[in-house]
């Protein structure tokens, strides 16, 4: 489970992406026009110190882009290549935000969801000592594929990737998911209002 904070960031997590989104590789859209979100999924680190967010976003008219954040209270040591910024936390103080692609708290994570269908972290907030929950804003799948033929035997047919490597196997993120087949080494798929077909958001090589 993922503890949210009714809180303020300064900047906020869309501003801090309009600057260092362009200068991605597999950047799609206008360069400085709004960041705005689409759907988002979490996954809870279990030592319940850096927080993991997936934020699909679109700049100006853009596609859909997706990019992994952690959020740490200090500095990662040997990431200052995933280095998005900094943010001001109202609640947490001062967050380090990484590209989590570079972060190894988020690697086994991203493996459990391809291969073991882990699924998203339940998003809560605490009022007045109870539990509220968030309803989700996306539905998530993992899949190995399927043995009848459904499945895609090579690499899917899809935009610009980036490669990872967590619970032992090399997965690649998919950077602007749409539709595609799941290879049979697996793969997870996303889906929200307004893409009822689902996305390819990462697979297994």
């Amino acid at each position: 489970m993922a503890l949210l904070h009714r809180a303020e960031l300064r900047p906020s997590k869309l501003e801090l992406l309009v600057p260092w989104l362009p200068g991605r590789s597999w950047f799609a859209g206008e360069a400085g026009a709004e960041v705005t979100r689409v759907a988002a999924y979490r996954f809870d680190d279990p030592a319940g110190e850096v927080g993991v967010e997936t934020l699909l976003v679109r700049a100006g008219d853009g596609p859909v882009l997706q990019v992994p954040l952690t959020y740490r209270g200090a500095p990662l040591d040997g990431a200052d290549d995933f280095f998005v910024g900094l943010v001001e936390h109202s609640v947490l103080g001062r967050r380090w935000v990484y590209d989590a692609c570079g972060d190894p708290v988020y690697l086994p994570l991203l493996a459990a969801a391809v291969l073991a269908d882990a699924g998203q972290a339940e998003e809560y907030f605490e009022v007045d000592g109870k539990r509220e929950v968030r309803p989700a804003s996306m539905t998530l799948s993992g899949s190995r594929g399927s043995s009848d033929g459904g499945s895609a035997a090579g690499a899917p047919a899809v935009g610009p990737v980036t490669a990872v490597r967590g619970g032992g196997v090399e997965l690649a993120l998919v950077r602007r998911p749409v539709p595609a087949d799941v290879p049979a080494t697996g793969g997870l798929t996303g889906a929200w209002p307004g893409q009822d077909a689902p996305v390819l958001l990462a697979y297994a090589r």
